[in-house]
């Protein structure tokens, strides 16, 4: 759900199954390796990537250092996988991998939506911090060359 905020995706062709790159977005762990802001995290209470499940991200940039929460709300290997961050506070914001099989492997189209909360809506908050409004290169990039090394 994006009520405000902004959205941006991207789509790239992999050549790799469409099970062998969500294998690599659900990894959150991993993320680190392919990413040019997170540097990795851990799963919370046993959480190893289904829908419900709950993780730590931990990121950096040249300006700052900062962790956040994450929820798992997609969880469909082969086909899509989604979290948002900030699931109990917002504003949030949705990763989404969409995987769609194609004759060069998979076509992955990664979302990004910045909202709010329905929490936050009721509570009439009307302005977002967008750390994020700078040009960034999707992770599909990363993943798109991790796949290619794993080949």
């Amino acid at each position: 759900m994006t009520v405000h905020g902004m959205h941006r995706e991207a789509s790239i062709e992999i050549h790799a199954s469409p099970e062998a790159v969500y294998d690599l977005v659900s990894d959150l762990p991993r993320m680190g390796e392919w990413s040019p802001e997170n540097i990795g995290g851990e799963w919370q209470d046993g959480g190893s990537g289904k829908v419900g499940d709950r993780y730590i991200g931990h990121n950096r940039t040249s300006e700052r250092s900062w962790s956040v929460p994450v929820l798992v709300t997609v969880a469909e290997r082969g086909r899509c996988f989604e979290f948002v961050t900030r699931p109990d506070e917002g504003p949030y914001v949705r990763w989404t991998y969409r995987l769609e099989a194609s004759g060069a492997g998979t076509r992955v189209t990664e979302i990004w939506d910045e909202g709010v909360s329905e929490v936050l809506i009721s509570s009439e908050m009307s302005h977002t911090n967008l750390y994020w409004a700078r040009a960034r290169w999707p992770a599909s990039v990363w993943i798109c060359q991790q796949c290619a090394r794993s080949s």
